[in-house]
């Protein structure tokens, strides 16, 4: 089931997923900081920032691998499975 973050991403430009990103990553790093220095009210919330970084990854990488052509998604199913033959 998807969570509500989840479809709200959906309604994303490209462009405001970039800058959402990098935005909550400043923020995370912020956190981070203060949580060594003094602590955090809430250390929990270190947590939930990176997994909202997840989540905004995962979808910018999703819509990539959508813009892809055939050629390109056929190279990289190549790659990939290389890859696993080596583990």
């Amino acid at each position: 089931m998807a969570t509500k973050k989840f479809l709200e991403l959906q309604d994303y430009s490209d462009a405001d997923l970039q800058v959402e990103l990098e935005k909550v990553r400043e923020q995370y790093q912020r956190m981070k900081f203060e949580h060594a220095t003094q602590g955090l009210e809430n250390p929990l919330a270190l947590r939930e920032t990176r997994r909202d970084i997840a989540r905004l990854a995962t979808e910018v990488r999703r819509r990539e691998l959508a813009k892809m052509d055939e050629q390109q998604l056929a190279r990289r199913s190549k790659i990939r499975a290389r890859r696993r033959k080596q583990k």
